[in-house]
């Protein structure tokens, strides 16, 4: 059985991803994908990247929703289902990423990152399952961490975070063998790509400097990555990380 991936009028569901989200979306478009956009907060950059979806002639919807939240993750894919009826392409992006010393680690931060990082990518993907199915054939894709890829924590103060972004690795694997042949799943482990936008020049700087390509990636790197895993069709149950080289310093 061959699992093909046409863009061409395929239903791609992308949650959450803010900066990312848009240039993944604009490229997809580009292609000729139907794009549905899931926010939490940031809705000024969903509602710009459907305007840049439509502008490219193809639709958008723009849903706001909590997937941390029971049921929200059902009531999209139905929302999809109604409006599309169908739906090949699911990209997870939701996320949250907090620093907090272990000595000051709450229950609720350690519940609020394995819940947006982790059982909100298990809960869209199940829910994504019969309308793939439906379809015929589907992609999956988690986005990770660069340091989960690198096999050990690199930094402090970010114990859930961790924790829950290799759980999704661990997720994409088992996904990949129980979805397979007619659902391809893997993940992208971005490093470098958009620098926070209250981080100083200098540690802009510094941050370019460890890593080997000497410098940030920009999203277009990570869309690029998308369209590759979209549309292969011998490739599941991978990691890509698209860090610059960073996780070899």
């Amino acid at each position: 059985m061959i699992t093909r991936m046409r863009l061409t009028d395929s239903v791609v569901l992308i949650t959450g991803g803010a900066r990312m989200g848009e240039a993944i979306a604009a490229s997809l478009a580009d292609r000729g994908a139907d794009i549905v956009l899931t926010y939490r907060t940031s809705e000024k950059s969903a509602l710009k990247a459907a305007r840049s979806i439509e502008s490219r002639g193809r639709r958008s919807i723009v849903i706001k929703a909590d997937l941390a939240k029971r049921g929200v993750a059902a009531q999209v894919i139905s929302r999809i289902k109604k409006v599309f009826g169908r739906l090949d392409i699911l990209i997870h992006m939701s996320s949250v990423y907090e620093e907090q010393s272990l000595a000051h680690l709450t229950a609720r931060d350690w519940q609020r990152h394995l819940e947006t990082n982790l059982t909100s990518g298990y809960e869209v993907a199940l829910r994504s399952v019969p309308l793939m199915k439906g379809s015929g054939s589907g992609r999956i894709i988690f986005v990770t961490d660069w340091t989960v890829e690198s096999g050990r924590p690199r930094y402090r103060n970010l114990v859930p975070y961790y924790v829950a972004k290799s759980g999704l690795k661990g997720l994409t694997e088992v996904l990949a063998l129980e979805l397979a042949p007619a659902i391809l799943v893997n993940s992208i482990a971005p490093g470098p790509i958009l620098p926070p936008r209250r981080m100083s020049a200098k540690a802009k700087r510094e941050v370019a400097i460890e890593t080997p390509l000497r410098r940030w990636g920009g999203a277009e790197e990570i869309a690029k990555a998308v369209m590759f895993l979209a549309e292969s069709d011998f490739v599941t149950g991978e990691s890509i990380r698209v860090d610059g080289g960073r996780h070899l310093r």
